[in-house]
C-alpha cells in the first residue's frame, strides 16, 4: 500500500459536485441578481471534504470534452439523450440549466481566486483526467464524484478510494474494494466490464440485452473478464450455459466497442504536481472582490478557514 508520508490527493469530479450543489442547494442570487447557489455549494463541499480528510494535494478535474467524439465514434449513443446542439468543430453542447451555465465562469473565477489547480484535458472528459492523475500517483488518493463508473479506479493495494457522494457530500461513502465486492459481487477491477454488460441508460449505454447486475456477476466471477467471457461464449466446451451464451454473441457488435467506451483513460499526457493544498489564497484580492460581488461572504470564510487550518 502507498505510504502515507507521501501525503493525500483529493481528486474532485467537479461537474458531478457542482450538479449536485446546484439541484441540493435552494436558489440563492448575489447582489446583482446571478444565481450562486452552485457555486456556494461547490464551496461548501470543498470546505467540509477538506476539513474532513485533510489532503495535502487537490485538484478540481474538469470536463473539457464531456462527449469525446472517439467515444461517440464507437458508440453513438454514448450520452447522445443529454445533447441540445451538436458542434462539428467543438465539443456537443451538454443540456445544462441556464441559472447554472452561468454559474460554471464563476466557479472557475473562484477556483482561480483561491489558488486550487483545475485540471483537464482537450477530447477528454473528467473522469479520464482523473483516472490518469489516481493511477501511478504514489501517494494515498480519494475521488470525490456520484459517478459509479469511477468505482473501476478503486486500488486497496495503492490506497485508491472513491467518495462516493450520491446520497450526499455529507452523507457519503467510503469506497474501497470491499464495499464494491459486498455491494456488487465483484471486484472493484472488474466494474467497467460489470457496467458494459449491465448497461447504463444515464450514459447512454444499452447493456447486453437480458443481461442484468446478477447475471453480469456470475459471469465475472467465472471468468474473470470480459475478454473470458466472450471466449467461453465461443468455446462449446465451457461452462456457459444456453441463455448467456447466446446473449453474449449476440451482443458482439456491442462488446466490440463499449469496453473501450466504458474504461477510464489513464495515460492521458498531463502535467503532474503544482497541486498542494493552497494555505492561502493566490490572489486575496480576487478573492475578497468575488465575495463582495456574488455575496460569497460566508462560504468564502469557511473555505479561507479551512484551508488555512
Amino acid at each position: 500500500m502507498t505510504s502515507p508520508q507521501n501525503g493525500r490527493l483529493m481528486l474532485l469530479d467537479t461537474a458531478s459536485m457542482y450538479f449536485r450543489a446546484f439541484y441540493g442547494v435552494p436558489e440563492i442570487t448575489g447582489p446583482d441578481g446571478t444565481p450562486v447557489n452552485a457555486v456556494r455549494g461547490l464551496m461548501d463541499f470543498i470546505s467540509r471534504l477538506v476539513d474532513q480528510y485533510r489532503p495535502t494535494d487537490l485538484v478540481c478535474c474538469w470536463d473539457n470534452d464531456w462527449r469525446p467524439q472517439w467515444r461517440v465514434d464507437l458508440l453513438p449513443s454514448y450520452k447522445g439523450h443529454r445533447v441540445v446542439e451538436e458542434v462539428p468543430t467543438a465539443p456537443d453542447v451538454e443540456e445544462v440549466p441556464d441559472p447554472l451555465q452561468v454559474q460554471v465562469p464563476i466557479i472557475l473565477e473562484v477556483l482561480a481566486a483561491f489558488g486550487i489547480k483545475v485540471i483537464g484535458a482537450d477530447g477528454y472528459e473528467a473522469d479520464d483526467v482523473i483516472g490518469t492523475l489516481a493511477t501511478g500517483a504514489g501517494q494515498s488518493v480519494d475521488i470525490v464524484t456520484g459517478d459509479r463508473d469511477l468505482f473501476q479506479l478503486v486500488d486497496d493495494d495503492t490506497d485508491v478510494r472513491v467518495l462516493y457522494i450520491a446520497r450526499g457530500v455529507g452523507n457519503h461513502e467510503q469506497v474501497t474494494n470491499e464495499w464494491v465486492r459486498t455491494k456488487y459481487g465483484i471486484d472493484a477491477r472488474q466494474y467497467a466490464d460489470f457496467a458494459t454488460m449491465r448497461g447504463d441508460a444515464s450514459d447512454g449505454l444499452p447493456g447486453v440485452p437480458g443481461v442484468g447486475e446478477k447475471t453480469a456477476a456470475t459471469l465475472l466471477n467465472r471468468f474473470g473478464d470480459m475478454d473470458g467471457i466472450i471466449a467461453a461464449a465461443h468455446d462449446p466446451d465451457a461452462d456457459l450455459g444456453p441463455g448467456p451464451r447466446g446473449k453474449i454473441k449476440a451482443a458482439a457488435d456491442y462488446l466490440a466497442v463499449a469496453p473501450t467506451v466504458v474504461a477510464v483513460a489513464r495515460d492521458i499526457d498531463l502535467e503532474r504536481g503544482g497541486w498542494g493544498l493552497p494555505r492561502t489564497p493566490a490572489d486575496p484580492d480576487a478573492v475578497a472582490e468575488l465575495a463582495q460581488r456574488y455575496g460569497l461572504e460566508s462560504p468564502t470564510q469557511r473555505l479561507l478557514a479551512v484551508l488555512s487550518g
